[in-house]
């Protein structure tokens, strides 16, 4: 069909155009993406086995929805994603503000139009990329906000009276008539407006002022919430809950390659950067780690959540450490070493809620703390866990991997590696700890230079957060030690993050 052409309500007649309701449209348009086996919401990771399944019921369903569940798990991107299941273009009454069906006129201005013009109805096309409203609940959305007001100033120039329906201002709800409408965050709206919803989703009626008009709008309406709304700000109201009749449990990536596949797809990284920095699956691992480590710690508000931004921001940073080194040191390309991770510590003190205890500690100590745990929870996936080294009997301690490394720190080694230090320099470095190049060769056949460096460096930290060896971030750099002359030295200047710090301590955390 060419719309182009048809400009008239006959042009349209002529077509055998049949209109069809919002609900109607989207479960016809996700029956037949079903059958072609299309995706439904690209772009959505992790929900392909419960919120998509049950989002699709629910829309089959024609049901108005309810998104409950924590910040940054795509609920809002859920909700943008259904106009792709809406009819690219629709048409509607040239001049209406309300986007009247011209089969179905619901305003006194369409209705009217057509009464006089008949077929020679002008009729316009509106794109899906125009049938969506949003608007972020907050407690100052007023009723005539959402749903309209009586504007005096049009009254004075169609020279109406105030009793005449045209004198009416539409609010963003009728505006966005046959679209999806989303109201993000509706424990934040006042109560009073709440109950301004309940006519318009059950019974198609709108109040303005004493005016209580007929009008049907034709729309489907996704509300978003967090539970932490339900007892912190405000609540949804019980009969307008009642009222949306699917409410859909969002949730957090269940396992780590879902999170990387997140983090991968929404990471925005420069062209440049790409092309500058490497960054290992090992590092993608620990960064995602941060944030399970974070969701489970004790120190975090498990009711506001662990946004996956954190990830996605903290995976940027590490990456602009890494380039930020290589251009200081005029290198044409370098890996995100370990020591660079200390640069994702901003990303992670601005994404997580503190609860009194985490405030005691400070958000910097705890970004700390989660970041050594990411270390203790990987170590065991690429190298032998070392608590169970632990508990060996003595006789059997000669087979302990690490003992070479923990032995060479003993005698009063201590390496330091600085953060700008170029790459040759600190592989260099890396090499001089008795036992670390043959313990990556051990597990690592296949390791190149590269990637055997980065497992050396991994290592210690490793260690250090299985309270091994120290670990202390100081002016610029890392200096690990042996566990026992750092606890000895405790107390000397300089900020110490790390293991030999008691409240760092590997089994403190755990």
């Amino acid at each position: 069909m060419d719309i182009s052409k048809i400009k008239t309500l006959g042009d349209l007649k002529r077509t055998g155009y049949k209109n069809r309701s919002v609900k109607e449209e989207i479960r016809e348009n996700l029956i037949r993406k079903l059958k072609n086996k299309e995706t439904t919401f690209p772009g959505i990771v992790g929900y392909d086995d419960s919120v998509i399944p049950d989002t699709e019921r629910a829309l089959l369903s024609r049901h108005n929805i309810l998104f409950l569940g924590l910040r940054g798990q795509a609920k809002t991107r859920m909700a943008r994603q259904m106009t792709t299941l809406l009819d690219e273009y629709i048409p509607y009454v040239t001049g209406s503000e309300i986007n009247d069906d011209p089969f179905r006129p619901i305003s006194k201005f369409a209705r009217n139009l057509i009464a006089t013009k008949g077929d020679d109805t002008p009729i316009s096309w509106l794109h899906r990329s125009d049938r969506y409203g949003e608007k972020l609940a907050t407690p100052d959305v007023s009723v005539a906000d959402l749903i309209g007001d009586i504007d005096p100033i049009k009254a004075a120039n169609l020279r109406l009276n105030f009793a005449d329906e045209e004198v009416i201002h539409f609010g963003i709800i009728p505006k966005s008539n046959r679209g999806i409408f989303v109201i993000n965050e509706i424990p934040d709206l006042q109560a009073r407006i709440q109950v301004s919803l309940f006519n318009i989703l059950e019974e198609g009626d709108i109040q303005i002022r004493g005016f209580k008009l007929r009008m049907p709008l034709d729309m489907l309406f996704v509300f978003t919430a967090n539970p932490e709304d339900y007892t912190n700000r405000g609540s949804i109201v019980t009969p307008l809950k009642d009222r949306i009749e699917s409410q859909i449990l969002t949730h957090y990536p269940k396992n780590i390659e879902t999170a990387l596949a997140i983090t991968e797809q929404e990471a925005d990284i420069h062209e440049e950067q790409k092309g500058r920095v490497i960054i290992s699956d090992l590092v993608k691992r620990l960064i995602e780690q941060v944030s399970f480590e974070a969701r489970s710690s004790e120190y975090v508000d498990k009711k506001s959540g662990v946004s996956a931004r954190l990830t996605i921001a903290a995976f940027e940073n590490a990456v602009s450490a890494a380039e930020r080194r290589a251009i200081i040191n005029n290198e044409k390309d370098t890996p995100v070493w370990m020591s660079d991770l200390i640069g994702i510590v901003p990303s992670i003190t601005g994404k997580i809620e503190l609860v009194y205890e985490g405030e005691q500690e400070g958000p910097y100590q705890v970004a700390f703390n989660l970041l050594e745990k990411a270390f203790r929870s990987q170590f065991i996936n690429y190298f032998p866990n070392p608590d169970q080294l632990k508990k060996r009997k003595t006789d059997a301690r000669d087979d302990n991997p690490f003992r070479p490394i923990t032995h060479w720190f003993d005698k009063g080694n201590h390496l330091n590696l600085f953060f700008n230090t170029p790459d040759a320099e600190k592989i260099q470095q890396l090499y001089k700890v008795d036992g670390l190049q043959a313990l990556v060769k051990k597990y690592f056949k296949h390791a190149n230079e590269s990637e055997a460096a980065l497992l050396m460096e991994f290592v210690l930290h490793g260690l250090a957060a299985y309270s091994l060896i120290s670990k202390k971030v100081v002016e610029g750099k890392i200096e690990f030690k042996d566990l026992i002359g750092s606890m000895v030295n405790l107390g000397s200047s300089g900020s110490s993050f790390g293991n030999e710090d008691e409240d760092l301590d590997g089994d403190e955390f755990n």
